[in-house]
């Protein structure tokens, strides 16, 4: 008779399987295979220890979305105040825009023209020729009233020591015909009589000389009034350019 026992080592001898594990032979289907860990233990799926306090990717994204709205505020605040603070200190101590009110500057700037003026030129270098300024209004042209323009803006014709004077429309400084190309082609000075400028003092005109009220009404100006060098026209756009 045949045999329909399974052979010694296949499933279903208690023997067998015994024998076959021991050898390091068979392992039967059922028993799990699982890849070796540190601790000798399978790796539990809910198990994120290598994470630490990290948490995963996706936590980490999750969390970064999450901003606290006063903190945001709280800096958008200090950017806005320091700001403010650097544009201030600047204005002080640095540089300031200036409008041009009136026409007595033109054609070099009309009216409605901002200009920027540096207030720490003549800290580094002496008045010169030439040079567009703005200045403190002289307290005799002061009418008192609410509104009126405090600081002019007039270009530097001679300085302290030149002696200046006009002759047929023409200015002449320490006995020379001086170049304008600032003006309008055509433009006579009038009313500038001889006179030598005090120390420490500028001759002050408007490039507009026809309606101008400079030095020619008030006199030389201290130059302690001085506010600074008008230096670049930034507005209109247009004609944004270097004075």
């Amino acid at each position: 008779m045949r045999d329909v026992s399974p052979p010694s080592g296949l499933p279903g001898d208690g023997r067998g399987d015994t024998r076959g594990a021991a050898a390091g032979g068979y392992r039967p289907r059922s028993a799990p295979r699982h890849l070796a860990t540190g601790n000798g233990r399978a790796p539990d799926p809910d198990d994120h220890q290598g994470d630490d306090d990290e948490g995963t990717p996706g936590h980490r994204a999750g969390r970064s979305k999450q901003r606290n709205p006063a903190r945001t505020l709280l800096e958008w605040a200090a950017v806005i105040g320091c700001g403010v603070l650097i544009a201030l200190t600047a204005q002080a101590f640095f540089v300031q825009a200036f409008w041009i009110p009136s026409p007595s500057m033109t054609p070099t700037l009309e009216v409605g023209d901002r200009v920027l003026v540096n207030k720490l030129s003549y800290k580094a270098h002496d008045v010169h020729r030439g040079d567009l300024i703005v200045f403190e209004r002289p307290p005799e042209t002061s009418n008192g009233l609410e509104g009126e323009i405090k600081d002019l803006i007039k270009r530097v014709v001679a300085v302290d020591g030149d002696t200046i004077e006009g002759r047929d429309g023409r200015v002449y400084v320490n006995g020379e015909l001086i170049e304008e190309p600032y003006l309008e082609p055509g433009t006579p000075t009038n009313d500038l009589d001889r006179e030598v400028v005090p120390e420490g003092m500028v001759f002050v005109m408007g490039d507009n000389r026809m309606n101008s009220e400079d030095s020619r009404v008030f006199g030389p100006i201290d130059e302690d009034t001085i506010i600074g060098r008008a230096v670049v026209k930034v507005l209109p756009l247009s004609d944004l350019g270097w004075l």
